[in-house]
């Protein structure tokens, strides 16, 4: 990873807005300006000096991961490490934060400790803009996360089967991708069955999967730092014309999605295209959620693919697009996939099929 360029460019936003340094507190913004993956560290950054603290437990971590940055090892509270380090050096900063990253105990600790002269800003979100937009190194991480955990589906369809719990089917997927080498899974794996498939987020449950119903498999990992997320539906029993129609629609909905996806477009024209296509059908109302969201270093990144919303995408931006439709007390259905946004359209990542399938 280019981690001096990032540095480099994340100097320039400062100067540009006129702030003297920005205190990283966000970790995966940590990880993506200095390659430190350890759970407790701070990243200062000004035109000069790049700075990371941490404790005593990461003494060797920092030392071997932390790049293009002094690595300062706090004796005893980070915090107070940080506030005597400016204090000694830059007393009338203007000290950008990470104002939806830091807690407010820690902005007020932070305050007590730091020099009288020192203002303290509510920072641009500088890093997470850089983030949007993937270089080729990212990129293939990202391939090859979305690999794993597509490989993970084939087990899901092995095991899923009326009697069967929610739990036991997540179990086995996730158990698969640990040993196919993933770091761990990018949120709790996602097997909602019947009624229970009608939520959105429908965390694996201890529910028997039964005959005469859908089951939304939403799934990820992490490999390499980087996530995937995908999401199929499947029914079980006998099939039936109305689901088979619905589902349909969605799949629909969803190819038109990724049709629309290209450099210059704003992420909201996206989401509008699923949302003609489900109106038309006649489920616009049952589609109650964005269509999609970012996906990198965490498995939800800006930007938003949403109604109203003005992101333009470029290429190098990686999304998911994830329509959906619920009917309450009844079943739900999405398809998800992983784009990559390209000059004249998209790099469709996942490569599962999408026809209906019943087991």
């Amino acid at each position: 990873m280019n981690f001096s360029l990032r540095q480099k460019n994340l100097r320039q936003q400062l100067s540009e807005s006129k702030i003297d340094a920005i205190l990283v507190s966000h970790l995966p913004n940590i990880r993506y300006l200095c390659g430190f993956t350890g759970s407790a560290g701070f990243l200062l950054v000004s035109e000069r000096e790049k700075v990371f603290f941490t404790d005593s437990r990461y003494r060797r971590q920092a030392q071997e991961q932390v790049k293009g940055a002094k690595v300062i090892i706090a004796r005893n509270a980070v915090l107070k490490a940080i506030g005597d380090w400016i204090g000694h050096h830059h007393k009338r900063w203007k000290l950008g934060i990470e104002a939806e990253h830091l807690t407010v105990a820690e902005r007020k600790r932070l305050l007590d400790l730091l020099p009288s002269g020192l203002r303290l800003l509510n920072a641009p979100p500088f890093v997470e803009r850089a983030r949007m937009v993937k270089d080729k190194e990212e990129l293939q991480c990202i391939r090859s996360a979305v690999q794993l955990g597509a490989s993970l589906f084939d087990r899901a369809l092995e095991v899923i089967k009326p009697g069967v719990k929610e739990v036991e089917v997540a179990a086995e997927m996730e158990y698969q991708a640990r040993r196919a080498g993933a770091e761990g899974m990018s949120f709790p794996t996602i097997i909602a069955s019947g009624a229970r498939s009608a939520l959105p987020h429908g965390r694996a449950s201890e529910q028997c999967i039964a005959p005469g119903g859908f089951v939304v498999c939403d799934f990820g990992v992490i490999l390499n730092g980087y996530c995937s997320d995908q999401t199929r539906t499947v029914w079980v029993g006998l099939e039936l014309d109305k689901a088979r129609s619905a589902y349909y629609a969605v799949k629909t909905a969803q190819e038109a999605a990724i049709a629309a996806v290209r450099s210059g477009i704003t992420v909201g024209d996206v989401d509008s295209a699923a949302r003609k296509v489900l109106a038309k059908s006649g489920f616009g109302r049952y589609f109650t959620h964005s269509t999609g969201h970012g996906v990198g270093l965490e498995i939800h990144e800006p930007p938003r693919v949403a109604a109203a919303q003005t992101e333009v995408l470029n290429p190098g931006m990686v999304i998911t697009i994830e329509p959906g439709i619920y009917f309450p007390g009844e079943w739900g259905i999405r398809i998800e996939d992983m784009v990559a946004v390209t000059a004249n359209g998209c790099e469709i990542l996942t490569p599962t099929g999408k026809d209906f399938v019943a087991v």
